[in-house]
């Protein structure tokens, strides 16, 4: 059996909930009557009240205290006071990867890998960053996916309509001006894509671009771009530009390019977790393009 407390006992514990719930009632009632006019207000989205907040952490609830009537933000009940809920959302995301394109004297050599990523998960281990726009000219698209699947559908457009118009195939300098247009056209909502453009121009010679967000961009002798640019662009400074070498510059081979292009994305596959699996190989010539794939780590 349970023991019976005295009355004075019960009287007590109930006088003391009845005066806790009293102080609860009138410091919300208080708090919601001064209406932020000596506090910072937040404005509800569940109602037409704003409440006073401090984000000092000196108070981390409602006071008991009648004369402070003050809530601290940094630890909110929403469900006494009604403070909304902060939301957010973003129409970019980041699914990694790493391009890389260097032009020789009669032939552009792009690259990359073929790992496709949100945040620390691996989505897909074979989607390809690589798309050709003619038969001498390749793109190389890292960034959010969508956004490199609408740009890559755009530009298909529009090398049809020149293709039917002209009865010809764009010029690799015409597809760089144009990937320019396309892109600084979407500059208030820019393409959430990191661009390389390689291919052979009309003399013959390798050609590459390199582009920024809204389209600006320059002809240079390799680009890379994505989440492990930062540790290929110093490798090639040393080895494809020649950069503070003593030794004399040389035309590399198309083949020993390729090698070089193995090692650099072993080595971004090193330091960088969205760079991996595979990196898919693309030679182009005035003879066409031809495609090589190297296995990198999976993990």
């Amino acid at each position: 059996q349970r023991p019976i407390l005295p009355a004075h006992s019960k009287n007590h514990k109930l006088s003391k909930t009845v005066t806790t719930m009293a102080s609860l009632l009138s410091a919300t009632s208080a708090v919601h009557s001064r209406n932020g006019q000596s506090c910072l207000p937040i404005h509800s989205s569940e109602g037409q009240a704003t409440i006073p907040v401090r984000f000092d952490g000196t108070n981390l609830s409602i006071s008991t205290n009648p004369t402070a009537n003050i809530i601290d933000g940094s630890s909110i009940d929403h469900g006494i006071t009604k403070a909304p809920y902060e939301r957010s959302f973003s129409p970019y995301e980041f699914n990694g990867g790493t391009t890389l394109a260097i032009s020789g004297p009669d032939y552009a050599v792009v690259a990359a890998d073929t790992r496709l990523s949100s945040g620390y998960e691996i989505l897909s281990r074979n989607v390809s960053k690589l798309h050709p726009l003619t038969e001498r000219c390749v793109l190389g698209s890292a960034g959010c996916k969508t956004d490199v699947d609408q740009l890559r559908s755009v530009l298909d457009i529009k090398m049809k309509v020149y293709q039917h118009n002209h009865r010809k195939p764009m010029a690799t300098p015409s597809v760089a001006q144009m990937l320019g247009n396309t892109l600084y056209m979407k500059r208030f909502f820019p393409y959430y894509s990191f661009n390389v453009l390689a291919g052979i121009d009309s003399e013959g010679k390798g050609a590459v671009y390199s582009y920024d967000a809204i389209g600006s961009f320059e002809r240079t002798p390799f680009s890379a771009s994505g989440s492990g640019q930062s540790f290929l662009i110093p490798l090639m400074d040393n080895v494809i530009s020649h950069k503070n070498r003593l030794d004399e510059q040389r035309d590399l081979p198309v083949e020993e390019v390729v090698e070089i292009v193995k090692d650099a994305f072993l080595t971004a596959g090193e330091r960088d977790i969205y760079t991996g699996d595979a990196v898919e190989i693309k030679i182009i010539t005035k003879e066409g393009i031809r495609t090589e794939m190297f296995n990198l780590k999976a993990d």
